[in-house]
């Protein structure tokens, strides 16, 4: 190694903890520090330099380059450098902009008042723990260790390579109809600058059963006064004016809305202009989708804590109903809010990961994210349930849960309403709080979206970004064309469930025993502690082996028994759409066994059936960090630990025990 080579090496923090037996020095770093990616001559203070080069000439023939500076080589392509972030914290931004978007702000607040306001918190915080925390790492540290999309990640047990495609199919639904909720929240934006908010009031061709969202005179009109069951001007506007909405699609779906189809292009456009030049662009904009929202939700946190009954509500949501806990519906709802809020066991954050520089800590990254998205779950929580405390107020009653209807045009029906009773300025709030849901949404859609992209980029290499930004959003687009129709409704709602929801459940499972037992958690430790040089503690080995793995289990098997033909509103689909709905389950599921068919296959044929089956659970050759000289040191690492493996005991419990412990 000449002298230059040689202070390159010296120079970086990205070469993993590794053994000085093999590699001289130990060069690890759990400090992250931003701008760190691009390699760099200059040298360290002299001391240090030569402290290093001492210790490096008991290195055993592993050099280091500059190339363990980066994110690491395309997968399959030697010396090829992958795209990266442009500095740390970019990719902290873009994780935030991921996984804080519209499950916090409009799902979970409505989830919680479905399940007891306060009495739900408590088993979301523990499930946070359990699952949401371990495997937001997990998916992490894959991503980040082999620089590898949500796909080639399993080159670690080839033969479930069928998860990471089943994944991107999940992923690819829920990109189509997530675009759509953006363009109806871009066109609930700008009908926020009329002077008076066109949900506001009711039209006569919506009869005496409407009610106007606008504050109502002390004279009776109120909805705690009224008699009968009446409906807010704001959800007539949302059915009738906004979706066109059919009671049936038993005749079809009908065509899409002009409007939304233009608000919907328009998403695209900034989806597409976001992800234009990959992590380059996406993180840039990370900044700005990620921090803006915080703007806007204090501002309504002080607008709605100023609110006449305000404080009511918020003690509402944050008192325990401690019957409700022995009740297995919330804590299925507290899974489920967060497996989706945190976006995890889709490949969108393995994705996010591998644009990484190996050393990176994401120890402290993925604790930053999980975190965030609780405190902004709750405070999304404290707005959302000040709001329904002055409604209550308004309407004379104590029953906070009676002032708001759940269901999927929360968003576009109940917040409507409840800003057209601001008495001041509800236009501004109206303004500032769609355009918040509308950059949350851009946040987790470029994430998925790019998930997308980074799977197809790394099965077609030579494919240019903008290519294959382009045809995601024109297909995107078309396919988006099928929500906005009088019957799109009926058709997310079922893509929803069979194309999105069960799929990715299933998959989990799956992805979860895989890591945990195919791989195995004592070798994903071993991968933590090259890579960042620090021990993973008994919380992490445990719920990667035991906990997660079987708290999901038990939800999907509380999902079946519970199992009812799915409905949307009061409407039963036709037998052959449940068909249709199950084949798509099905076939999303059954990527793991597609895929396990060539898998082995490729196996050498000397070994037999079962042998080729067995070899198929094994990791490929180039298994590891992607950068040639960090792989290398890698594969000496590994050797040294299977040495010592040699000589332990070999019984089943024994396994297991040094599986989970060892």
């Amino acid at each position: 190694m000449d002298s230059t080579a040689t202070e390159n090496s010296n120079n970086n923090n990205n070469s993993g903890y590794m053994n000085p037996a093999f590699v001289g020095s130990l060069n690890s770093s759990t400090i992250s520090i931003p701008g760190a990616y691009k390699p760099t001559n200059a040298a360290n203070g002299s001391g240090n330099q030569k402290q290093q080069e001492a210790a490096g000439a008991g290195a055993a023939g592993t050099p280091s380059g500059p190339g363990d500076n980066q994110p690491g080589a395309e997968a399959g392509e030697p010396g090829k450098q992958r795209a990266s972030w442009n500095n740390d914290i970019e990719f902290l931004m873009s994780c935030i902009a991921l996984s804080v978007g519209l499950g916090n702000v409009w799902r979970f607040p409505f989830t919680a008042l479905e399940n007891g306001g306060g009495a739900f918190v408590i088993p979301y915080l523990i499930v946070l723990v359990l699952v949401g925390k371990p495997v937001y790492y997990l998916e992490m540290l894959l991503g980040q260790f082999s620089s590898r999309g949500s796909v080639k990640v399993y080159d670690f047990a080839p033969i479930m390579r069928g998860i990471g495609y089943g994944q991107v199919l999940a992923t690819g639904i829920v990109t189509t109809y997530y675009a759509t909720l953006m363009a109806l929240t871009l066109r609930y934006f700008v009908d926020s600058f009329y002077p008076t908010l066109p949900w506001s009031y009711c039209r006569a061709e919506w009869g005496p059963d409407c009610l106007d969202s606008a504050p109502q005179e002390a004279s009776g009109t109120s909805l705690a006064n009224s008699t009968g069951v009446r409906t807010t001007s704001a959800e007539f506007y949302f059915t009738h004016i906004i979706l066109r909405e059919k009671t049936s699609i038993d005749d079809g779906i009908g065509y899409p809305s002009w409007s939304l189809a233009l608000t919907l292009a328009i998403a695209w456009v900034i989806i597409a202009g976001i992800m234009f030049k990959g992590v380059k662009s996406s993180g840039k904009a990370s900044y700005f989708l990620a921090l803006f929202p915080y703007v806007v939700m204090f501002i309504l946190l002080v607008r709605a804590l100023s609110l006449p009954g305000a404080f009511d509500g918020v003690l509402y949501f944050l008192r325990p109903q401690w019957h409700k806990l022995l009740e297995p519906q919330v804590w299925y709802a507290a899974v489920t809010q967060v497996f989706f809020s945190l976006a995890i066991c889709f490949g969108n954050i393995i994705m996010y990961a591998s644009y990484n520089r190996f050393g990176h800590n994401i120890y402290r990254d993925a604790n930053i994210v999980t975190t965030l998205d609780t405190f902004t779950s709750l405070l999304s929580g404290v707005i959302i349930f000040g709001i329904l405390g002055n409604l209550a107020y308004e309407n004379n009653t104590k029953d906070i849960a009676s002032v708001v209807n759940g269901g999927p045009g929360l968003a576009f029906i109940s917040y409507p309403d409840a800003i057209a009773k601001f008495k001041v300025l509800p236009q501004l709030f109206s303004v500032l709080f769609f355009l918040m849901l509308f950059v949350l949404g851009i946040g987790s859609n470029v994430g998925m979206a790019s998930c997308l992209s980074t799977v197809i980029k790394d099965q077609f290499v030579n494919l240019k970004n903008w290519m294959i930004v382009v045809g995601i959003a024109i297909v995107g687009y078309l396919l988006g064309l099928l929500y906005i129709t009088p019957g799109g409704q009926f058709v997310l709602n079922l893509l929803d469930f069979y194309g999105a929801t069960f799929v990715a459940l299933v998959l989990a499972i799956f992805e979860l025993v895989t890591i945990a037992w195919i791989y195995g958690v004592k070798r994903l430790c071993r991968d933590v502690q090259f890579m960042l040089g620090i021990k993973t503690s008994l919380y992490y080995r445990i719920c990667w082996a035991v906990v997660t793995p079987l708290m999901m289990l038990t939800i999907l098997i509380y999902m079946l028994a519970l199992y009812k033909p799915l409905q949307y509103k009061d409407y039963t689909y036709q037998s052959g759409v449940y068909v249709f709905g199950w084949c798509l389950s099905a076939f999303g599921v059954g990527q793991v066994f597609f895929w396990a068919i060539p898998a082995i296959r490729k196996q050498p044929a000397s070994l037999g059936f079962w042998g080729r089956i067995r070899k198929a659970f094994e990791p490929l050759p180039n298994w590891g960090p992607t950068d040639p000289h960090t792989l290398k040191r890698y594969q000496l690492f590994v050797q040294e630990d299977n040495v010592s493996a040699m000589f332990r005991r070999s019984s089943i419990w024994h396994k297991i025990y040094d599986n989970i412990f060892g």
